[in-house]
């Protein structure tokens, strides 16, 4: 274990966490909100400050190469670090006194959860608000991809083992030969795909906070949104837009490079936006069959039918109406969407569907070879044979995510809850959506929860955001080892 060159690239995330409290801090500036603007001063020195004194572990000799233990336990350090210390604000301010609820509305922001604590989210300052938003947008892409893209030359060449630890999905690699120029890309079209719904909100009458607000939680597909009722009281051009934005931020980036490049034919050609495509349309044609008599016309059940699983689908967690009052086929749909999530590669979460689509495939191999057990059979996955490798860690991943589902829910169900909100608020936070069913419905929140089961989900927040393996890695001894 590279030990200096761990602490020391934490301290680099610190240092740019510290840059990115200027903001919020600029933005309570414009509204006349002094004491939060000190608040965010206060911990932009505090983050630089404790960066600078990590950084400080790297000394001339030390090796800057980081290998796939190191890369696991930088980045879960990382986020526990970076959540730390982004509840500050919010206890420093009054707006959210327990460090537990705070630290759960923070990891919640930064792994693009959205389950909130907030009773009433329109009391908070605007500078809060933002960057409780602004949190989704930069965990949804990894900030660990953002320090790469901007930080040469760290890690001595293997960041990508960085990389594949922050990145969702079961198949990570580089568009480009440099991880640093694939970190770039990635951002580009991050951010350009952001400046474009924001322009797009402005146009539907959304002004320009309520637009970056908005936009920070689609783009990171987290769901924090400025207004109670969540997005129900905006037009429904507003609504149309989200929900198509929220699909496209649900699409494996590999593919908009693809686009970029021109290779349309390779696109086309990918089975996981194709399967994507049909879950997502599939499901919301039934959900807006099932749910068109609570409805005054069919275009009207369509938009909303289709904002919420476009919302639960790519895990964001807007909504548009109470869906916990849907009929109970809709609802297990939506419960069903939480699991399979949107695409690798994508800011969405939940298994995500390639992985899906693997497992099944892997299923059909099984059963082919229990009928035909001297037939070789390939899996192939966007025309490529699938190494068997990938094959076994996903379905090494799938247990342990069921595993530890099962264990989340008891511990979950220690508080005196009923079982639909349980199940409902450890799938949800697990898979990184937010809004759950009954108690903790897209109406209600987490606040009456214990402080012990803020905690065991904010765990299972971290455990999906970041695909469990790096935590269970970063938390193993082996793994501090010096050899």
């Amino acid at each position: 274990m590279n030990r200096r060159m761990v602490l020391y690239m934490v301290g680099r995330i610190l240092q740019i966490e510290a840059l990115l409290f200027l903001l919020p801090l600029v933005c309570a500036l414009c509204y006349g909100e002094g004491s939060v603007a000190l608040s965010f001063l206060i911990c932009a020195a505090l983050s630089f400050a404790a960066g600078s004194l990590l950084t400080l572990a790297r000394r001339a000799k030390t090796s800057r190469t980081l290998y796939a233990r190191e890369g696991f336990v930088i980045v879960t350090l990382a986020w526990l670090s970076m959540s730390a210390l982004g509840a500050l604000p919010f206890v420093i301010e009054g707006a959210i006194p327990s460090f537990v609820d705070a630290f759960f509305e923070t990891v919640s922001g930064f792994t693009t959860t959205g389950a909130s604590i907030l009773t009433d989210v329109e009391a908070m300052a605007h500078g809060l608000l933002f960057w409780r938003s602004f949190t989704h947008w930069v965990g949804g892409m990894g900030v660990l991809v953002f320090v790469m893209a901007i930080l040469p030359n760290e890690g001595g060449g293997r960041s990508i083992h960085i990389m594949r630890a922050e990145m969702p999905g079961p198949i990570i690699g580089k568009l480009v030969p440099k991880i640093r120029d694939t970190a770039k890309i990635l951002y580009l079209i991050y951010v350009a795909m952001t400046a474009a719904e924001v322009i797009l909100l402005l146009f539907g009458g959304m002004n320009l906070f309520e637009s970056l607000v908005h936009t920070f939680g689609t783009a990171g597909t987290g769901g924090f949104g400025c207004k109670a009722d969540s997005i129900a009281g905006y037009s429904s051009y507003c609504q149309w837009v989200i929900c198509v934005f929220m699909f496209l931020f649900g699409v494996n980036f590999n593919v908009y490079y693809l686009l970029l490049l021109g290779k349309l034919r390779s696109v086309f050609k990918s089975s996981e936006l194709w399967c994507y495509t049909a879950i997502a349309v599939g499901v919301t044609a039934v959900v807006a069959v099932n749910v068109s008599s609570l409805y005054s016309s069919v275009s009207e059940a369509l938009r909303h039918a289709a904002f919420q699983v476009s919302s639960v689908m790519t895990t964001t967690g807007y909504a548009t109406t109470d869906f916990n009052l849907w009929p109970g086929l809709s609802k297990t749909l939506l419960v069903l969407l939480m699991f399979i999530g949107a695409s690798a590669g994508s800011t969405g979460g939940g298994l995500k569907v390639s992985r899906v689509v693997l497992t099944f495939k892997l299923i059909r191999r099984e059963l082919q070879k229990l009928v035909h057990p001297r037939s070789v059979s390939v899996v192939k996955l966007e025309g490529k044979k699938v190494e068997e490798q990938t094959l076994s860690n996903t379905a090494v991943y799938v247990m342990v995510y069921f595993v530890l589902f099962f264990v989340i829910l008891i511990l979950v169900s220690l508080d005196p809850i009923d079982f639909e909100s349980a199940f409902t608020a450890t799938a949800a936070c697990f898979n990184n959506i937010g809004p759950g069913l009954a108690s903790v419905g897209p109406a209600a929140n987490y606040a009456h929860l214990s402080a012990f089961a803020k905690l065991v989900l904010s765990a299972a927040m971290l455990l999906g955001r970041l695909e469990i393996f790096p935590i269970l890695v970063a938390c193993s001894v082996s793994t501090w080892k010096k050899r």
